[in-house]
């Protein structure tokens, strides 16, 4: 799928359209309700395919080819429930392709439009790529953030600055 995709230059249409699938299939009530043997795999794709639809899927929805032999070969070979799993390894090719690095900062208070500026910009130098930047809080850090860019992590909370003199008054 990713190579069809990266041929056709429609990446990000399929990674939308896999992130709808692992968000429906995630929870495993719709991976059940298709495992039930009254189903043939023409009424699975169906309901699949109506499903997708509905939610806005450009890829596999009934109306693209490729997204349909694509979903029929899963439903053929009872390989629907990895679907979540091909969305996310997708979504890693697609990143290393575009020269993209996700980023998760934890701070302790939200941050500012600024802030989120100034940590993008310092590891797009740093990293030599584009950053994709999430945030999360954790009351936890007391103060400062955690930035973890792929391998990358960089702890400069204030929890973290506190240990660190801890464990040198203590030595």
């Amino acid at each position: 799928v990713f190579e069809l995709a990266h041929a056709a230059a429609d990446l990000e249409a399929w990674s939308e359209s896999l992130g709808l699938a692992r968000a429906l299939l995630e929870d495993g009530q719709v991976v059940a309700y298709l495992g039930d043997p009254a189903f043939s795999d023409a009424q699975r794709l169906e309901f699949l395919t109506g499903l997708f639809d509905k939610a806005g899927s450009t890829k596999l929805a009934g109306t693209d080819r490729h997204g349909l032999n694509f979903l029929k070969l899963l439903l053929e070979n009872d390989r629907i429930a990895v679907l979540p799993e091909i969305a996310e390894h997708f979504d890693v090719l697609r990143a290393r392709i575009e020269n993209i690095v996700d980023v998760m900062v934890t701070s302790a208070a939200p941050l500012s439009d600024a802030q989120r500026e100034t940590i993008s910009t310092a590891l797009r130098t740093r990293l030599g790529s584009e950053v994709k930047l999430e945030s999360e809080i954790d009351e936890n850090l007391i103060g400062g953030a955690v930035i973890k860019a792929g391998d990358v992590v960089i702890d400069g909370s204030l929890r973290a600055r506190l240990e660190g003199l801890a464990n040198a008054l203590t030595k």
